[in-house]
C-alpha cells in the first residue's frame, strides 16, 4: 500500500506545463432551436461541461492541438466532431433527434478512441440514457437488453454472469472503468460487484480481446463506465433516484453529487437496494432469492492541459440469499433446511411460511460479498505522445453461510486480494501510422479464512503481458494489427484439512495434525501465450462500411479448473479440477457489413471461433451409471478439456422514418451454435455429446418507440411511449451427456414503457419519470441459461414442470430528481 500511496501522490502532483486555450459554442437542433443542458465532452481529455438553457457551453484550460468533441442530449443522436484548437470563432454543434448508434465513439477493445463502425472488431455501446429506461436487476442485465450476442447466466434477479457468443465466466473480461473485475468470477452464484445506478455507459467487445487485455478476454470484454462530472464549473450538482419493482418488491435508492472547477473534479454516489423473494406464475414466490445491497463510489481528480489524474474508491456490500430448490413433493411448496449433516432429513423439511416468503429479512442461509477498489487512472501529455497509466488494488471477501445450526459460521470464507497495473503509450502519428505499445498484468493472493468447506486451494498468481498495436489508413481502407505475449505463474502449497471435534465441521489443519487430510497438493506452473489480431474496415461510400478481423486469443486455466477438490455449498456441486490442463487458444474470424443513412442504419455480423483445449464441466457417474453424489445430494462434476467450434452472428437495424418524426423501430437478433469436438466422448455418447453446454438459444428483440417532439416553453420534455417484444426460440442444441442439460421451450415476452421529464419555467430538468412493465402477460418461462432451471430434487412433479422458473410480470417505476 505504501508503493500505491506514493505513486498516487506523485501522479497527483506531477508538474507538467503546456499551452492552454478555451472552447465556446452552442448546441442547436436541426431547426436551429437551442438544445438546453446538452452534455459536451472532450473524449481524450475526459473533460466536459453541460450547456445552459440556451444551449451555450464553455470549456477552459484546454491544450492546443487536435481534439475530438462529443455532444449528447436526451432524445438526440450523439454528435462527434474533430477540432483543431484554438478555434477562431464559437463552435456550433447541431444534433439530430434520432437514435443512431453506429456513429458513436468507443474506447474499449481498441488502442485509441474509435468510431464503432470503423472498428475492425465488433463493438456495441449502451448509453446511460438507455440503461435508465429499463428496470434492471443488475449492471449486466442492463447491457444484455441492448446488445445482440450478449447474454447472461443467471441465478435469480440479482446474479448475472455475462456470456458473449456462447462463452462466459472468466472467458469474458468484465471491467469497471478499465480496471479488470477480479472477484472469483468463475463462480455461478454471485454477480458483478458494480453499482448499476452509477453507469454512464457500457461498451461490449464481441470477440477475442486478449491482444489488449491478456488472459481471460478470449470471448470479449464488458466495460462498465461510470459517469464523470459534467455540470457547469463552480456549481454543486447531482441527482436523487428512487425505484420500485413489483416482481420482488425491490426498493432502490441512489444519491449522487459532482463538482468541478478550475480543473478540479470530484463525484460521490451512494446506492442501496433491497428485495424480497421474486415471484412467477408457476412457483409463486421463490424462496431465498432476496438480497440487500449497498454501494459507495467516489472520485477525485485533476484535469489540466497536460492531461488528467483521477483516484477512484468504491465499496460494495451484498447479502444475497442462496436458493436450493427444496420442495414438498406433492404441493410443490418450498421447504427450508433447519439442520446440518445427517440431522437434515430432506423429505421432512418444514414448508416455508407466506410471511417468510414476503419478508425483506435475510434468511440464515446466504452469501455475504464485500468488494473494495482503490485505483488511479491518468492520461499524461508527454512530448509528442500520450502516456496512459492505471494502478489499482481491489479486495473481494466472499462468505457463504450454509450451516443452519451455526448461522454465524461461514462454509466458504475466501479473501482475494488483487494488484492491477497497466501502462500504455500512444505515439504521435507519423506518416499516417498510429502506434500504441503497452504492458499490463496483475498479482493475486487468495486465502481461506474462517471456513469449513474448501473447494479451491489458497493460491498466488502473477501475470504480465506486453503488446503493440499499429493502425494505418489508406484512403477509405483502415488496417489494424497487433501482437502480444503473456506469462502467468500460479502456485500454492500443500493444504491440509481436518474435522473440528467441537463442531463437527471441517477446518484448516497442519500436516502433523492427527487425522489431517491433504486436500490440495503443492502446485507450481507457468502458462505462456501469444495473442494476435489483424483486421480492417473499408468505407465503400458515405454510408456503407465493410469490416473483417482475425484474432487469436489466449486464456490460462482458472483456479477451479486446475485445482478444485471439494464442495461449493452455494452451487450444491462437488468440483474436481485437473492440474495438467493446458491453456485455451482460439482463432476467431469476424466479418461485418454496416450501413448508415438518414433515418436508417443496419449491421450484420458473422463469426467462426475455433477453440483448442476448451475446458468444460462434465457430470460424473459410477460404474452402474448412477450419478456420483454425496449423502446430501450434491452432484460431482469434473472439468474436462477438448476442442470446440462456435459460429453464428447478429443482425440489427434501426429505422427512424423522416415522414414520422419521433418514431423509431429497433430490432436485433443473435444466433450461436457450439459444437463439442471431443471425439472420444462422441464415440461413447453419440449425439448427446454433439453440442457444448451453456449455449444461449436464438433470440430476437424488437422495440417500437414514439417520442413527442419538444417545444420551446413546454414543461414536459423527452416524453415517449414504447412497446418491446423479445422472442427466444426453443433450444434443442444442448449438452445432453448424463442429463447435464435438457431442451428449453421457446417463449415470447412483451414490455410496455412510458416516460417524461418535467422542466422548470426556466427550462431546467426538475424530475424524470420512467414507467415500465416487463413480461406484461406474466408468461411462465425458463431461460436456458438460468441455473435455477436445474434446481430440482425429483424426477417428476404433479404439475409436470420441473425446476424453478424465471421472474414473472414486473411493474416498475423510477423517479430521478436532478439538482
Amino acid at each position: 500500500m505504501k508503493i500505491l500511496s506514493t505513486l498516487i501522490l506523485c501522479l497527483l502532483t506531477l508538474p507538467v506545463l503546456a499551452q492552454t486555450t478555451s472552447l465556446r459554442g452552442r448546441v442547436l437542433d436541426q431547426r436551429g432551436q437551442p438544445v438546453p443542458y446538452a452534455n459536451v465532452a472532450l473524449l481524450a481529455l475526459q473533460q466536459g461541461a453541460a450547456a445552459d438553457e440556451s444551449g451555450r457551453f464553455a470549456l477552459s484550460d484546454l491544450p492546443a492541438g487536435p481534439q475530438q468533441i462529443q455532444v449528447s442530449a436526451v432524445g438526440y443522436t450523439t454528435a462527434t466532431q474533430n477540432l483543431m484548437l484554438p478555434l477562431a470563432q464559437a463552435l456550433i454543434v447541431r444534433l439530430q433527434s434520432t437514435e443512431s448508434t453506429l456513429g458513436e465513439v468507443v474506447v474499449t477493445g481498441v488502442s485509441r478512441s474509435t468510431e464503432i463502425r470503423r472498428s475492425p472488431v465488433p463493438i456495441a455501446a449502451i448509453t446511460g440514457r438507455e440503461i435508465r429506461l429499463n428496470a434492471n436487476g443488475n449492471a449486466i442485465d442492463a447491457a444484455v437488453r441492448g446488445v445482440p450476442g450478449l447474454s447472461a447466466v443467471t441465478t435469480g434477479p440479482n446474479i448475472s454472469k455475462p456470456f458473449i457468443r456462447g462463452l462466459g465466466y472468466n472467458r469474458v473480461l468484465t471491467m469497471f472503468n478499465g480496471l479488470r473485475q477480479e472477484g472469483q468470477q468463475w463462480g455461478d452464484e454471485h454477480g458483478i460487484e458494480v453499482d448499476g445506478y452509477g453507469l454512464d455507459r457500457v461498451e461490449v467487445v464481441k470477440g477475442p480481446a486478449s491482444l489488449l487485455y491478456g488472459s481471460d478476454a478470449v470471448a470479449g470484454v464488458v466495460n462498465l463506465l461510470p459517469a464523470l462530472p459534467m455540470g457547469p464549473e463552480g456549481e454543486l450538482h447531482g441527482e436523487a433516484l428512487a425505484e420500485y419493482q413489483s416482481v420482488n418488491g425491490l426498493v432502490g435508492k441512489s444519491l449522487a453529487f459532482d463538482y468541478q472547477k478550475n480543473g478540479f473534479q470530484t463525484s460521490l454516489r451512494g446506492s442501496h437496494r433491497w428485495a424480497r423473494d421474486y415471484s412467477n406464475p408457476v412457483d409463486d414466490r421463490v424462496y431465498n432469492t432476496g438480497f440487500r445491497e449497498l454501494n459507495l463510489t467516489g472520485m477525485v481528480g485533476v484535469q489540466r492541459a497536460w492531461g488528467n489524474v483521477r483516484l477512484w474508491l468504491t465499496t460494495y456490500d451484498n447479502r444475497q440469499e442462496i436458493p436450493d430448490g427444496s420442495r414438498d413433493s406433492l404441493s410443490r411448496a418450498f421447504t427450508k433446511q433447519l439442520f446440518d449433516g445427517n440431522q437434515d432429513d430432506f423429505n421432512n423439511r418444514p414448508i416455508v411460511s407466506n410471511s417468510e416468503l414476503k419478508s425483506y429479512g435475510i434468511s440464515p442461509l446466504y452469501q455475504h460479498i464485500q468488494h473494495y477498489r482503490a485505483f488511479v487512472t491518468s492520461e499524461l501529455k508527454t512530448g509528442p505522445g500520450e502516456l496512459r497509466l492505471l494502478l489499482g488494488m481491489q479486495q473481494n471477501h466472499r462468505q457463504e453461510f450454509n450451516h443452519p445450526t451455526a448461522p454465524t459460521q461461514p462454509g466458504l470464507d475466501l479473501r482475494l486480494t488483487t494488484l492491477n497495473y497497466q501502462a500504455r503509450y500512444l505515439f504521435q502519428d507519423f506518416s499516417g501510422y498510429e502506434l500504441t505499445v503497452g504492458v499490463n498484468g496483475m498479482g493475486q493472493d487468495n486465502q481461506h479464512l474462517n471456513a469449513t468447506d474448501f473447494a479451491i486451494p489458497p493460491y498466488r498468481l502473477f501475470d504480465i503481458g506486453g503488446f503493440g498495436v499499429v493502425k494505418k489508413a489508406f484512403g477509405a481502407l483502415e488496417l489494424t494489427g497487433g501482437l502480444r505475449y503473456d506469462t502467468r505463474v500460479v502456485d500454492w502449497n500443500d493444504f491440509y484439512t481436518g474435522i473440528d471435534p467441537a463442531t463437527g465441521f471441517g477446518t484448516k489443519a497442519d500436516a502433523g495434525t492427527p487425522g489431517a487430510d491433504r486436500q490440495f497438493s503443492a502446485f507450481h506452473k507457468v502458462y505462456r501465450g501469444v495473442s494476435a489480431s489483424v483486421g480492417g474496415s473499408y468505407a465503400v461510400g458515405p454510408g456503407l462500411v465493410l469490416r473483417a478481423n482475425v484474432a487469436r486469443g489466449y486464456r490460462a486455466p482458472n483456479i477451479p479448473e486446475i485445482g478444485s477438490n471439494g464442495l461449493d455449498p452455494g452451487a450444491h456441486i462437488i468440483y474436481l479440477g485437473n492440474p495438467d490442463f493446458e491453456p485455451e487458444f482460439n482463432w476467431q474470424q469476424d466479418v461485418g457489413v454496416l450501413w448508415k443513412s438518414a433515418g436508417f442504419e443496419a449491421s450484420a455480423e458473422a463469426f467462426y471461433n475455433h477453440v483448442e483445449n476448451f475446458i468444460y464441466q462434465a457430470k460424473q457417474f459410477d460404474a452402474n451409471g448412477q450419478a456420483l453424489s454425496d449423502q446430501f445430494g450434491n452432484s460431482t462434476y469434473k472439468f474436462e478439456q477438448a476442442a470446440a467450434n462456435l459460429f453464428g452472428g447478429e443482425v440489427a437495424f434501426n429505422v427512424q422514418p423522416a415522414a414520422l418524426p419521433g418514431l423509431s423501430w429497433r430490432t436485433g437478433a443473435a444466433l450461436v451454435i457450439g459444437i463439442n469436438k471431443n471425439a472420444a466422448l462422441q464415440d461413447r455418447e453419440g449425439t448427446a455429446a454433439r453440442y457444448l453446454p451453456l449455449i444461449p438459444a436464438p433470440t430476437a428483440q424488437s422495440e417500437l418507440r414514439f417520442a413527442l417532439p419538444d417545444q420551446p416553453g413546454r414543461r414536459l420534455a423527452g416524453s415517449y411511449v414504447r412497446l418491446s417484444v423479445a422472442g427466444t426460440a426453443r433450444q434443442n442444441r444442448f449438452y445432453a451427456v448424463d442429463g447435464a442439460e435438457t431442451a428449453t421451450p421457446g417463449y415470447l415476452l412483451t414490455g410496455l414503457g412510458a416516460g417524461t421529464t418535467l422542466r422548470t419555467a426556466s427550462g431546467r430538468d426538475a424530475l424524470q419519470l420512467v414507467l415500465q412493465a416487463d413480461n406484461l402477460f406474466d408468461v411462465a418461462y425458463q431461460s436456458h441459461l438460468n441455473r435455477l432451471k436445474y434446481f430440482e430434487y425429483y424426477r417428476t412433479a404433479p404439475t409436470g414442470r420441473l425446476g424453478i422458473y424465471s421472474p414473472g410480470r414486473n411493474l416498475s417505476v423510477k423517479v430521478v430528481v436532478p439538482f
